[in-house]
């Protein structure tokens, strides 16, 4: 995909219906065929793609704090990102991100339309992936064009086998590394290609493998128009400002075919030259002059093809563009809007309130559980309650903890409890807590109180528990 090749002149009747009879891709036996092209769209979108794809499988390498810097550690229950650790109970901070996910696509939506899909959505990123290999294997659209109508021979064998090898590899790369993000992936690789890895493991690198293979080899389009529900209420987002890739009928329209220097106004033509240079590169099949449709990505595919043969016939670029209906309309288009500013505003808030959570997030974790027994008297003659505590350090550096009492009058530690923890450690610690008097208490029979966990290494890191105290009414 990244050189343009000519028309090759190739005496076959699939080739002559793709070019002379300006039919569609997909009326050649239900297979679209993508030409390669060459413009500043296609370079952005490779830029874009080819920085998640790297770090994709970039990031599940690094490690950080001793651990693997993105890790959701399925026998651990355990989420590393880079610095924090992240546990079951965080649960809920794993719903604002995906809220706020769900209210930046809706608000780029709104402003830009499918950008998303045609520049970062992971199916399209592979699925270019994939015609780029099918590229340097078969050759560009004409010649895949001629290869899938020749019979079989050792070079169609080879060129296919050669394919698919390449498709394998790459779709077996995203398993594993798809992988590496819920096993230790410098664990993972080294049994992988020893054959220790447990069944389990393999099913689901094997599973990504094939649904990676599927999809962006075989289904491709078919994933984007048909099963993905994001082309379905995309149209509900879109508005008269949204910007959208769309064809300038007015400037296009009468099309046909013309010398590059002929007065062509005066055939009473317009820009459009209809060599179907737009159909021949999008990668779902469309043709964007017949005005905008659920399949359309977005991807700007057709603008650089079209920009490309304006630059040769001497016309000014344009004539495919990013814009809007206000726009195509002559009107204005309008930047800020209601329904924009509301998803703005809306995802400011909620992430005001993820950084808020984050900020308050405690990094100890403490559960208090009462000993079976409601209470018993020590030598001194004292009302006991047990209690045992189950403290974890969240945090991933090892810290030494304190436990005391929250402003309670009447009750004691008899003595000091202290723990010391190594970096998500959890610990069970039976804590015994004293009654000072029982004489001239209105307490009736209970004395709420709370347990405080001190960090000795940051103090300002604790951590209060409510609990109940029972002791004898008289």
């Amino acid at each position: 995909m990244n050189e343009p090749i000519p028309a090759y002149n190739i005496p076959t009747s699939a080739q002559d219906s793709y070019q002379n009879q300006k039919l569609t891709p997909s009326q050649i036996g239900g297979t679209i065929y993508v030409r390669s092209f060459l413009g500043r769209f296609q370079n952005l979108r490779v830029s874009i793609a080819g920085t998640l794809a790297c770090l994709f499988f970039a990031t599940a390498w690094i490690n950080w704090n001793g651990h693997q810097a993105v890790l959701w550690d399925l026998n651990e229950r355990k989420f590393y990102v880079f610095g924090a650790t992240f546990w079951p109970q965080d649960f809920s901070l794993l719903a604002f991100a995906m809220i706020i996910s769900a209210f930046l696509l809706l608000a780029v939506t709104v402003f830009a339309g499918r950008v998303w899909c045609g520049y970062a959505c992971p199916q399209s990123t592979w699925t270019w992936a994939f015609i780029w290999m099918e590229k340097i294997t078969e050759g560009d659209s004409y010649q895949r064009i001629k290869l899938d109508s020749a019979p079989y021979s050792v070079n169609k064998v080879f060129r296919k086998v050669s394919k698919h090898s390449l498709w394998i590899l790459a779709s077996t790369a995203t398993g594993i590394a798809f992988m590496g993000y819920f096993v230790p992936i410098r664990q993972l690789v080294p049994e992988l290609f020893s054959a220790k890895l447990e069944v389990d493991y393999c099913f689901w690198v094997a599973f990504i493998a094939l649904c990676t293979y599927l999809n962006a080899g075989w289904l491709r389009e078919k994933i984007c128009t048909h099963m993905c529900p994001y082309a379905r209420f995309q149209s509900v987002m879109f508005d008269k400002d949204t910007l959208i890739v769309a064809y300038d009928s007015a400037r296009g329209d009468k099309r046909g075919s013309r010398k590059k220097d002929e007065d062509y106004q005066a055939r009473g033509l317009g820009d459009c030259v209809d060599c179907y240079m737009c159909v021949q590169v999008c990668p779902t099949g469309i043709d964007i002059r017949q005005g905008l449709q659920m399949d359309c990505i977005s991807c700007a595919a057709c603008v650089d093809a079209c920009d490309s043969v304006m630059d040769k016939m001497g016309y000014a670029r344009g004539l495919i563009s990013y814009t809007s209906e206000r726009e195509l309309a002559g009107e204005q288009r309008n930047t800020w809007r209601p329904s924009l500013f509301s998803y703005v505003a809306a995802l400011s808030i909620i992430i005001a309130a993820l950084v808020f959570s984050l900020q308050d997030r405690a990094q100890i974790s403490m559960s208090v559980y009462r000993d079976r027994n409601l209470f018993h008297t020590n030598s001194a003659g004292e009302i006991v309650n047990v209690y045992r505590l189950n403290i974890t350090n969240k945090t991933q550096l090892r810290h030494r903890y304190k436990i005391a009492l929250e402003n309670i009058e009447f009750l004691y530690l008899p003595k000091s409890y202290e723990v010391e923890l190594a970096p998500g450690e959890r610990f069970d610690l039976p804590v015994s807590i004293a009654l000072k008097r029982l004489k001239n208490m209105n307490t009736k029979g209970f004395i709420d109180f709370k347990f405080k966990v001190i960090n000795l290494d940051s103090p300002a890191d604790n951590i209060l528990k409510a609990a109940t105290f029972i002791h004898p009414t008289s």
